[in-house]
Parts: structure tokens; C-alpha cells; sequence
């Protein structure tokens, strides 16, 4: 009995990826994010403080816990339990959700504690560096719903190092345009894979 085959009868191919649960999540922190940058609420109790606090811990934990989740949930099918060995696009995937989600958990903790944010003007160049990569390895494997949703994040990190850099509003608001843009893509994309899964239907993902 080959190794593949005893692969295979330990581990059947699961057809049920768990993106839909990375998707959402940042299609809600994006437009939580984005939609108060561009809005600048609505802030009920006119306190920044808590009005930053309340963004940031929708940035930790939907943003960040919610990616981070999807992404060890992708790379553990991938190589622990191959369940995913079929696909490996999703390797892109799962690093993706990872890095991105720790970044997130960072930026909304930052945002909650009121920590200073300049810094993460270095943080931005290598986080746009991951995008442009994964625009690349997704149109190079077809995937252009995919590759959409990695140019859009490619869109919010170009401004992101101007506005840190410069610590420039208009910067800021141009990144937080690109996020709730991306946020109603990346609620497109959840519409589609959760569909598609569990109704069999042929939407454009």
C-alpha cells in the first residue's frame, strides 16, 4: 500500500474550505475601519478614547482573530491533517490569513491602548510587499476573484506608508476608501464561497 493511499484513506479530501469564515471577518473590520475613517463615526458619546477603543477591539478581534483562526485552520489541512492537499493555492491562503491576522491583532491593540502608530509605517511596507505576492500567485493560478481582493489590499497599504510616514489625513482617508471597498468585495466573496459550499450554486469565486 502506497504512502499516498494510506494519505488518502486517513485523510479524505475535504471540499469544505473555511475561508468564508476569513472573509467575513475582514469584510466586517474593514468596514468598521473604513467606514469611520471616511465617516468619522458615528461617536456617540463624543469621546475619542472610547470611540478608538470600541475600533480597535473590532480590528483585534474580527480582523485579527478571525483571520488568524482561518489561516491555522488552512495550514494545518495543508500539512498536519492534509485534508486541503489538493489545492495548493490555499498555501498562499493560509499564510494570507495568518500574517494578516496578527497584524491585525497588533493594530487593533495599538488603537485600544492608545499606543503610538508611527511605527507602522514600517509595517506597511512588507504587508504590501504580502499583497502584491498574493495579486501574483493568484492570477498566475487563475484565481482572479481572489486576485481582485489582493490589488485592493495592495490599495490600502500604498497609502498606508504615506499616511504614516507623513502622518497625513488625506493619506488616511484615501486607506480608509480602499478598506470599505474591499470590505463590500470581501462580502461578495462570502456570499460566493458559503454558496457554493453549501448550495451547490456557481457564483463567481
Amino acid at each position: 500500500m502506497g504512502a499516498n493511499h494510506v494519505i488518502a484513506s486517513v485523510y479524505p479530501v475535504s471540499p469544505f474550505w473555511p475561508l468564508g469564515i476569513g472573509f467575513l471577518s475582514l469584510s466586517i473590520n474593514y468596514f468598521v475601519q473604513g467606514g469611520t475613517t471616511l465617516a468619522g463615526g458615528p461617536n456617540w458619546s463624543q469621546d475619542k478614547i472610547r470611540y478608538d477603543r470600541t475600533v480597535g477591539l473590532w480590528g483585534m478581534f474580527l480582523g485579527g482573530f478571525g483571520q488568524l483562526l482561518t489561516g491555522i485552520y488552512l495550514m494545518v489541512g495543508l500539512s498536519w491533517f492534509p485534508v486541503y492537499r489538493d489545492a495548493p493555492p490555499l498555501y498562499m491562503a493560509a499564510v494570507a490569513f495568518t500574517v494578516y491576522g496578527i497584524h491585525w491583532i497588533v493594530l487593533g491593540w495599538r488603537r485600544y491602548s492608545g499606543s503610538e502608530p508611527g511605527p507602522e509605517a514600517w509595517m506597511a511596507i512588507p504587508l504590501l510587499g504580502l499583497s502584491v505576492l498574493g495579486a501574483i500567485s493568484f492570477g498566475k493560478n487563475g484565481d482572479i476573484p481572489a486576485m481582485i481582493l489582493f490589488i485592493g489590499l495592495t490599495l490600502i497599504y500604498i497609502p498606508e506608508i504615506f499616511a504614516r510616514f507623513m502622518n497625513s489625513k488625506s493619506f488616511e482617508k484615501t486607506v480608509g476608501f480602499f478598506q470599505f471597498l474591499t470590505g463590500i468585495w470581501l462580502l461578495y466573496l462570502t456570499y460566493g464561497v458559503t454558496l457554493n459550499f453549501a448550495n451547490g450554486m456557481h457564483w463567481w469565486v
